[in-house]
């Protein structure tokens, strides 16, 4: 299902203009939304950042059997509206921009920061 959502969004981003009209914000909140919902863990991302690169790291060799679910927005044509929209929505800019379960758990030193409280794990495995 997400798979057929993100590929009808991606359709109607491409054929968008560059400025961000009405549909294709709902397009992009779509997404995101979709995104959060149906995945246990969703990470918004850019390939080249090593604060994100480190936050997979740690999700994928401390829970080798959860899915983690990365979107790099420098890799997406509607990236730059990806992370507006994840502006708006939780008030962090920055990358990576991390929910388990829903809940938005913020960046690579908030990932980090529950972990070596032992506070990540019932989280994932809610």
């Amino acid at each position: 299902m997400f798979s057929r959502i993100y590929t009808s969004v991606s359709r109607l981003l491409s054929s968008s203009s560059s400025s961000q009209s009405p549909a294709r914000a709902m397009a992009v909140k779509d997404l995101v939304e979709s995104a959060i919902q149906d995945n246990k863990v969703t990470v918004f991302s850019k390939s080249y950042c090593p604060y994100c690169k480190s936050a997979k790291s740690l999700l994928r060799t401390n829970f080798p059997g959860v899915s983690v679910k990365v979107f790099e927005l420098d890799e997406l044509d509607e990236g730059s509206d990806i992370q507006s929209y994840l502006a708006e929505k939780t008030g962090q800019r920055t990358v990576p921009n991390i929910f388990i379960n829903k809940q938005h758990i913020g960046g690579n030193d908030a990932v980090q920061a529950l972990h070596k409280k032992a506070g990540l794990a019932p989280l994932v495995n809610a």
